[in-house]
């Protein structure tokens, strides 16, 4: 593919998936992950993992994952044509529903619309979470964090962020 049919298609992608993230870039991760690793191959599925994981260290919004991608696909030009299609797409559309979303308060749809879209954004979160488990534990040791940080997070009181240090020290020993 050429340069400008690569960034041509990292527009369509970014822009495309952009409009399906309701509550936020977690919930395309599937989507993202498909076409990136399985479609057009730009990266791999440990790269996905790794791009993800830097994308969340760094602070700032969580689609800073499409930049990584962008720019492993097609450089600096690659990097900014997927951080303006995930951004302009849905801040547009924002700025039209928040103009309408004020007129309907108390409206009978607005409550339908909120409450049909909690069950779907949490569906979203746990088919990209399934996502990133298949592309970043390999062995059973990592799935073994991955699963006792799930524990932790989910059954206990204990900050997960003890579990992501401890995920730290096993792959500074070499454990993964």
């Amino acid at each position: 593919m050429t340069a400008a049919g690569t960034l041509a298609e990292l527009a369509r992608v970014f822009a495309g998936v952009s409009l399906l993230g309701f509550g936020g870039i977690n919930t395309v991760l599937p989507e993202i992950h498909r076409e990136a690793v399985e479609a057009a191959r730009w990266i791999t599925d440990r790269q996905f993992a790794d791009l993800y994981a830097l994308s969340q260290a760094e602070p700032g919004p969580n689609s800073f994952i499409a930049t990584l991608i962008g720019y492993q696909a097609a450089g600096v030009a690659g990097a900014v044509v997927s951080t303006m299609g995930i951004c302009l797409p849905p801040a547009a559309l924002a700025y039209l529903v928040a103009r309408v979303w004020g007129r309907i308060r108390g409206s009978r749809w607005r409550a339908a619309i909120q409450a049909g879209l909690t069950p779907v954004v949490v569906g979203l979160i746990t088919a990209s979470a399934l996502i990133l488990i298949r592309a970043a534990d390999h062995s059973a040791a990592a799935f073994a964090v991955t699963l006792g940080t799930v524990v932790l997070a989910y059954g206990t009181n204990v900050n997960p962020l003890w579990a992501f240090a401890v995920a730290g020290v096993l792959g500074l020993a070499g454990v993964f």
